[in-house]
């Protein structure tokens, strides 16, 4: 009785079986759900490009020709050409329009600016404010989903299992979900620990305004995208030491 219980673990023939449900783990981990979901909602190297491309161009704009109007239409038309492009060749357009919609709160933000009298430089760090109200805001609501015990990276498990909230059943789900969660707030609380500092001595005259500018530019790019692959690194290397099964229907044990 030994032998037989034995033969199928040694037995090469019968591990093939294993690779075709691998193949497809689109719905069989919640790592896996996480990682498609992530590369869909930040739409893949296009997508973060056609995001960062138009305010790198404002930035670099700025600090080359000092010219608040020239690079607003510079990133507008960068905005635009992308738009263009996506309508060409009938693909989503969705992260286009993102970059489109921050660059049109910026100018807004500007625009009120110089209604109030304020200076170009005043203007300038204006359009930086939308970001910093953005990154503490986006802080603020996922820490809160963690906090409460639903963190939000767990609704997207819910969207492929088709329930929403059944992954709350299981307690290592909702543990690998806050963490996953937590590793998207840290990106957005450093940029406002680093940047608002120095948009508030810009404005409060403590430092000089066109330093200031400058420097939010830079650090706008530096705490781009760059510190979101970074977080996004950090959460993949976190999805790839586990397996946790997803069971839309499953209660916990």
């Amino acid at each position: 009785m030994t032998d037989p219980t034995h033969q199928p673990a040694s037995h090469p023939a019968s591990q093939p079986a294993s690779p075709p449900a691998a193949a497809t783990p689109s719905t069989d981990t919640v790592e896996a759900v996480v990682r498609a979901q992530l590369a869909k909602a930040l739409g893949g190297r296009r997508g973060m490009a056609e995001a960062a491309v138009p305010t790198l161009l404002f930035t670099i704009t700025w600090l080359t020709a000092s010219d608040l109007d020239l690079a607003l239409t510079v990133s507008i038309g960068a905005a635009l050409v992308l738009l263009l492009v996506r309508l060409v060749q009938r693909s989503t357009v969705q992260f286009v329009l993102n970059a489109l919609f921050g660059i049109g709160i910026g100018w807004y933000f500007v625009h009120r600016s110089a209604q109030s009298g304020g200076s170009e430089q005043e203007q300038a760090l204006a359009y930086f404010l939308p970001g910093l109200l953005y990154n503490g805001g986006y802080a603020v609501v996922l820490a809160f989903t963690c906090l409460i015990g639903w963190p939000l990276v767990g609704f997207m498990v819910g969207s492929i299992t088709g329930d929403p909230t059944a992954w709350h059943k299981d307690k290592q789900v909702v543990r690998l979900c806050s963490r996953l969660t937590w590793l998207l707030v840290a990106p957005c609380v450093l940029r406002v620990v680093i940047q608002a500092p120095i948009w508030l001595a810009g404005n409060s005259g403590s430092m000089d305004p066109d330093a200031a500018v400058a420097a939010l530019g830079v650090l706008k790019i530096a705490l781009g995208w760059p510190l979101q692959l970074a977080a996004l690194g950090s959460m993949i290397w976190l999805l790839s030491r586990n397996r946790t099964p997803v069971e839309p229907d499953a209660a916990p044990a």
